[in-house]
């Protein structure tokens, strides 16, 4: 999985959490702080200051396929079930791909937001953005 550098990475429990650094509200402006509170990391809880785990709902995602090397684009509510979905060939397009694996993603606060990403992923200004960072 590929993640750009603007993005904070974290883990919870075993559910991979992608953060933008800096958003256009200024709630990313300075580095978020967490604390971690338990003995076990695997299981700790996460409090941030400066933002609120409710704003996250929508994914924007590339997926990989095994079998040919290409690449779906897409948003949704929920990745690990849209994932199962494409790879038991619910999806016709991905069908004839399968096994598909989550290359990138980003988490965004609204349904309007990632359906906007997923446009621009799908543009060539997008595809060129891609190609520049190293993601696809």
């Amino acid at each position: 999985m590929v993640i750009h550098q603007n993005y904070y990475y974290i883990f919870y429990q075993t559910l991979k959490i992608i953060i933008p650094a800096r958003s256009s509200s200024g709630l990313g402006r300075r580095p978020l702080k967490a604390e971690i509170a338990g003995s076990n990391p695997a299981r700790a809880t996460i409090f941030f200051k400066h933002f609120s785990l409710k704003t996250i709902q929508y994914y924007t995602y590339i997926l990989r396929s095994l079998r040919d090397g290409s690449f779906y684009y897409g948003s949704t509510k929920d990745i690990n079930r849209r994932l199962k979905e494409h790879n038991s060939g619910k999806v016709t397009y991905t069908k004839g791909h399968r096994p598909y694996v989550i290359h990138y993603f980003e988490i965004v606060n609204s349904r309007e937001e990632a359906n906007k990403r997923e446009r621009f992923f799908k543009s060539i200004e997008g595809y060129n953005w891609l190609k520049k960072e190293g993601i696809t």
